[in-house]
């Protein structure tokens, strides 16, 4: 087991173990054996939350370890996610935002720029500029320089770390009543604490110890959702064949069921939407590339190499697509990318995760072989395949792994973007509900920011014989929202020292915003916070007082409450309105929708249009009952613009049956932001519906709400 540990200002009856302990690792190459040790609180995992973590356990007077089961630290941070998911970086505080700041100062030194001039770069951020020198932080970085950070840290605050250890997930907990005593990793070293946090990416303790969670998609039923569960019929991203310019075949002769299914296409049925499954959003490998040619490694073909694994790429370049594949080769110092997933055939690897959250380590290290292969295999088919368009083929071989970066592993990465696992099922579970504040979130330890953000779960047919990826939506938050305490914590009944700042009690479309790096290093601060203050008090978790860890969170720099603008701007509420108002989030939605607010005015937060595409396939059903029987206007809003579609067939349900109108709107609504279709009679108690189609429509087609007002 590799050794990276500093003793320091540990307890006097731990000190001379620990010295014992390093002598011992110099003595026989940097292999040490634990054994047994006790800490206040034992930290289980390398994540950039499991560093942060400690880092504030020590801060506040504590002895601390990392176990940690990687052999690097700082999981994504230093994995190749070097283009930070930050959000609203204005609600990113404490030791998070003190990594982005030691990120910029290590930036700050000319010789971090080896492979280009530091006024060459000229990046942009994940919705924020890369540098920012007035407050001097730096949102995106090389994995190399990310991983010195963490190992700074470690440094500075004399933090123990024992690397390469596994947990016993069979015996490896040892619980006296509700407490977890010991863990045992499979080496047979024991680790004793006050308190423990599972700060991997997996849940492997949580669900050790006995602690409820989920794994997959809730149905939308569950917490009354709207985004969870199965999406079909929706496209929300450029990561579904309808960016295309025709559709696409799933069969080895196309049109043809008889001959059989493409490589990387599920033949099962997708599902019905909303309901819940197992399945889990796509993983892959953030690689880090360069076109430096003195850093470059060419791609070369990796063992198992299967060109056949990327015929359906070839179908997409037939239909239309081309360099939208360089689209996510992000930029960071140093003319090296943070290279993401783009489009319907990318560098995720759709459908061939599902079993990893519950999975062995063997079979998981089946798993992650298996995503190598298939990216290594995807940039050498590109590279090299005569069936690619010449165009991308030259820009790929532009393009190589970095001879700086993952030295021990070929410049590829040591770390496999698992985006979701298991999910604690706590004392509070955080839903899209409390991200976008249609329910109040109780006690914030936290913030987070960004988009609600599924990846695709799966690639299946669909019901007209074409392919079609299932479960990639991007749903705004409407701005920053809190993260309750209670959503790292177990229920009390089975476990009270413990805590899970990564993953913590959520929906999966809630974890689609929260699992970002900046809120899991936010989350793993406010985690060790509240485990030194329940050592302190000799409490649980769970009866940590509130009202005191947020006083001395706020003391840390943690931003818990945002009053500030939000993105976008905001439309007036429904409730603002005379009668019935009904906004397009809660209406039935058939086809591809995309959200904006980038024309004013609007109801809500925001207002959706078919992307002018699809046309036929799109409809949106408002319904509602009207207490009481009579005459009514009903009215459509919609924000004008040139690019409006003229002819929009509206139906009206009412009383007297079903009546189609049309709709400009090229024009300006009568009743701004409402345009008034007409008056009609509805009946007590029945149900009123209007449903808008883009059916034949010559433009972009608007939903965003609808009002039924009584005319008295």
């Amino acid at each position: 087991m590799s050794c990276f540990l500093s003793a320091g200002s540990l307890d006097c009856q731990f000190l001379m173990r620990l010295i014992l302990l390093v002598l011992l690792c110099l003595l026989i190459g940097n292999e040490l054996l634990a054994d047994e040790l006790e800490f206040d609180v034992v930290v289980y995992g390398g994540t950039s939350a499991s560093v942060i973590a400690a880092v504030q356990v020590k801060k506040m007077g504590k002895s601390v370890v990392i176990v940690s089961p990687d052999q690097n630290l700082g999981g994504l941070s230093s994995g190749g996610l070097g283009w930070t998911d930050t959000g609203n970086k204005a609600v990113i505080g404490g030791l998070s935002r003190d990594f982005y700041h030691r990120i910029w100062k290590e930036y700050d030194k000319p010789n971090t720029w080896k492979w280009q001039k530091q006024g060459d770069f000229l990046g942009k951020g994940q919705g924020t500029p890369a540098v920012d020198g007035e407050r001097k932080t730096m949102w995106v970085f090389e994995p190399r320089v990310a991983e010195k950070v963490f190992e700074d840290y470690i440094t500075e605050f004399e933090i123990p770390v024992f690397f390469d250890e596994w947990l016993d997930r069979e015996n490896g907990v040892k619980k006296i009543d509700d407490r977890i005593a010991s863990i045992t990793t499979l080496s047979g070293n024991r680790y004793y604490g006050k308190m423990f946090l599972d700060t991997t990416y997996e849940g492997d303790l949580l669900a050790t110890a006995g602690v409820d969670y989920h794994v997959g998609r809730e149905a939308n039923s569950i917490y009354g959702e709207t985004w969870n569960g199965i999406q079909t019929g929706v496209d929300h991203h450029k990561h579904h064949f309808q960016v295309l310019d025709r559709s696409v075949s799933p069969y080895v002769v196309p049109g043809d069921p008889k001959s059989g299914v493409l490589a990387r296409i599920s033949s099962d049925p997708p599902g019905e939407k909303g309901s819940g499954d197992h399945r889990v959003q796509a993983y892959c490998f953030r690689m880090c590339l360069t076109d430096h040619p003195d850093n470059r490694i060419p791609f070369k073909e990796p063992e198992g190499y299967d060109p056949s694994q990327y015929e359906l790429l070839v179908r997409c370049f037939e239909a239309g697509w081309g360099l939208e594949v360089f689209n996510k080769f992000d930029p960071i110092p140093n003319r090296k990318t943070d290279t993401n997933n783009h489009g319907p055939f990318s560098f995720d690897n759709i459908g061939y995760n599902w079993d990893y959250p519950e999975a062995s380590y063997e079979r998981r290290r089946e798993i992650i072989r298996e995503h190598e292969t298939y990216q290594k295999g995807l940039l050498y088919f590109i590279a090299t395949d005569s069936r690619v368009p010449e165009d991308v083929q030259a820009e790929m071989n532009r393009w190589g792994l970095p001879k700086d970066e993952f030295t021990e592993n070929g410049g590829w990465s040591h770390q496999l973007y698992v985006r979701e696992a298991r999910r604690m099922i706590g004392e509070f579970v955080m839903t899209e509900n409390e991200l976008r504040k249609v329910k109040p979130t109780p006690g914030s330890v936290g913030m987070g920011s960004y988009t609600i953000d599924s990846h695709n779960v799966q690639r299946h047919i669909n019901e007209n014989g074409q392919v079609q990826n299932e479960g990639d939506i991007g749903i705004s938050t409407r701005g920053p929202y809190e993260i309750a305490y209670k959503a790292l914590v177990p229920k009390r009944e089975e476990c009270t020292n413990l805590l899970v700042p990564v993953c913590v009690s959520s929906s999966h479309i809630a974890f689609g915003s929260i699992r970002m790096e900046p809120v899991f290093m936010i989350l793993g601060q406010s985690a060790g916070t509240a485990a030194a203050m329940a050592i302190d008090a000799g409490i649980s978790v769970q009866e940590v007082p509130y009202e005191k860890l947020k006083e001395r969170l706020l003391s840390e720099g943690q931003i818990l409450h945002y009053d500030g603008p939000v993105a976008g701007g905001k439309g007036a509420l429904p409730s603002s309105f005379e009668g019935v108002v009904i906004d397009e989030e809660v209406a039935d939605l058939q086809g591809s929708w995309k959200t904006s607010n980038a024309n004013n005015p609007f109801v809500g937060f925001n207002y959706q249009h078919d992307n002018n595409r699809a046309k036929g396939e799109c409809s949106a059903s408002f319904s509602t009952k009207l207490k009481a029987g009579g005459k009514y206007s009903v009215r459509v809003a919609y924000p004008k613009n040139k690019n409006r579609a003229s002819n929009i067939p509206v139906t009206i349900s009412h009383a007297g049956g079903n009546e189609t109108l049309i709709l400009n709107q090229r024009e300006l609504p009568s009743h701004e932001p409402f345009h008034e279709m007409g008056l009609f009679e509805f009946d007590a108690g029945a149900t009123a519906t209007v449903t808008i189609s883009n059916e034949g429509t010559d433009g972009y087609v608007i939903i965003d709400a609808v009002q039924w007002e009584k005319i008295d």
